[in-house]
């Protein structure tokens, strides 16, 4: 919640309830990507030790923190193709270093499925492990589709999403495919994403820079 504050007070995108507020685009950007991003507060919300040591604890030793990590905020009617995060797995966008990264997705206050949160279409990792294995799943890096039931049908599996709170942490392979739903709510949607894999495994090297939203990836 004290991260929450910060991002709203320095960027403006929002007050400290959550109710967005107009800001000038070029001025965001220079917060945004300047300050915030590359920042000491930023930095230590990532590598806290809650998290830090349950990824040490799961993954059995030392880790490594992707330094691309991402924040976004998604204001009311903010929906559709080339806004809500469409369905896709990591890997694609991931594939020079270990398959082995696992994400943390973290809602930053309080998220109920109206403001927007993640879903996850149940099992699907098992579908992608054996066709990536197979060589038979070719995907680009991009995202899947925007048709969440379509693909829910292609899948003959269920949306799985829940009301989150402040505090909780969302860890998921590189191969669970998942999607944001739309914020149909009257409050913005702040939430981050990162990734820990164990240090001395391969890396990714496209993702040591800051997150910038013309970073290519």
């Amino acid at each position: 919640m004290a991260f929450r504050r910060y991002y709203f007070e320095r960027t403006g995108v929002a007050d400290a309830h959550g109710v967005p507020q107009v800001v000038e685009p070029g001025a965001l950007r220079r917060v945004l990507f300047g300050e915030v991003v590359p920042g000491a507060q930023y930095q230590v919300f990532c590598a806290q030790p809650a998290l830090r040591s349950w990824y040490e604890w799961f993954l059995g030793g030392e880790t490594f923190l992707h330094r691309r990590k991402i924040i976004r905020h998604i204001a009311p009617g903010q929906a559709g193709i080339g806004t809500a995060t469409q369905a896709h797995y990591d890997l694609v966008y991931l594939r020079e270093g270990s398959d082995q990264v696992l994400s943390a997705w973290i809602p930053l206050g309080d998220c109920p499925v109206s403001l927007g949160g993640l879903t996850y279409l149940e099992g699907s990792h098992h579908r992608v492990l054996r066709e990536e294995a197979a060589g038979t799943l070719k995907r680009p890096a991009a995202s899947i589709t925007a048709d969440l039931p379509g693909l829910a049908e292609e899948y003959d599996a269920r949306w799985l999403v829940a009301d989150y709170a402040a505090g909780d942490v969302v860890i998921h392979t590189a191969h669970t495919v998942h999607a944001a739903l739309d914020n149909v709510s009257s409050s913005m949607r702040l939430s981050t994403d990162i990734r820990y894999q164990l240090a001395g495994t391969s890396i990714d090297l496209r993702w040591q820079s800051h997150w910038h939203d013309q970073d290519g990836l």
